[in-house]
């Protein structure tokens, strides 16, 4: 039966999917942007060069990308009880949300600063440019559309991380399918839960394809 009390919940259910999703997505990018820009640097051809600490970085991003999310987020268990005092909730789920994305956001990172035409690093150098002013006036400025797309793609993948969350208590829409379209059979609130996730996953697109544009445009002006 579809009574406030149903509505309500989903309601409340959204908005906890958003706050999981952004925050996650806040603090993998604290994790993962020095991430993709150290392993950028320090790879072979790059502005500093160090056969140490790229592999120790490109071993980590590996192995924690390898890792299913769902066992991730039991391995890391102790960790969150640690971090937040419980191992449920929205506020624990954001944890190995994060922990899991970094990774993936290190290489998006990766991605977009190789794209940079080597041509424009050459010329800060050139100039007398130092290693920190290329990464944050080169690297990074000429990089800043594709690490929209990349930003976008994150929210996407982190999205539907918050929802397998579902499984292990971690609330929001995820949680709201388990319990009632999985353990109580109510498929109509599977459906409307699933059919929000796909509606948040196109406007998180959309606008970050705007954003993208528009820098793009501004560059390109």
């Amino acid at each position: 039966m579809w009574d406030k009390q149903i509505i309500m919940m989903i309601v409340e259910g959204t908005g906890v999917t958003l706050y999981m999703t952004l925050a996650s997505t806040l603090i993998a990018y604290i994790l993962g942007l020095p991430m993709g820009i150290i392993l950028v640097v320090t790879a072979p051809g790059g502005l500093r060069p160090n056969k140490i600490v790229y592999k120790i970085f490109d071993v980590v991003v590996n192995i924690v990308r390898s890792i299913p999310f769902l066992i991730l987020l039991m391995l890391l268990i102790p960790f969150t009880r640690l971090i937040v005092g419980k191992s449920y909730g929205a506020s624990a789920t954001i944890v190995p949300l994060a922990m899991a994305a970094a990774p993936f956001v290190a290489r998006l990172v990766e991605s977009s600063l190789l794209e940079v035409d080597h041509g424009v690093i050459e010329a800060a150098q050139s100039m007398g440019a130092g290693l920190w002013t290329i990464i944050w006036k080169v690297l990074l400025a000429e990089a800043r559309t594709s690490l929209i797309v990349g930003g976008t793609i994150s929210l996407g993948t982190i999205l539907g991380y918050s929802a397998m969350a579902g499984v292990v208590g971690g609330g929001g829409l995820g949680d709201i399918a388990i319990r009632y379209g999985y353990y109580r059979y109510q498929a109509d609130i599977m459906i409307v839960t699933v059919v929000l996730l796909v509606a948040l996953v196109q406007i998180l697109q959309i606008l970050g394809t705007k954003l993208s544009k528009k820098l793009d445009r501004r560059i390109t002006g």
